[in-house]
């Protein structure tokens, strides 16, 4: 693996990275790096990544899915 250096990021950047690193339980660094692998994920990571929250979803009939057509509403 490669090491990547940045220089000159705003102080306020570093302290929200931080803060969200702390709630996630770990590092900056981590943190940054989740943030690069997300951001530049390879297409079948970001399929994957569908599939998994695609489970999530509330299922929808389709009655449901007509109303929301008939309401415009979701």
């Amino acid at each position: 693996m490669r090491t990547l250096t940045i220089r000159k990021l705003p102080e306020d950047v570093i302290d929200r990275l931080k803060a969200v690193a702390r709630l996630k339980a770990h590092s900056m660094e981590q943190e940054v790096r989740e943030l690069l692998e997300t951001k530049f994920a390879t297409r079948s990571a970001v399929g994957a990544r569908i599939r998994e929250r695609w489970k999530d979803l509330p299922k929808a009939t389709p009655k449901k899915v007509k109303t929301w057509r008939q309401t415009g509403r979701h």
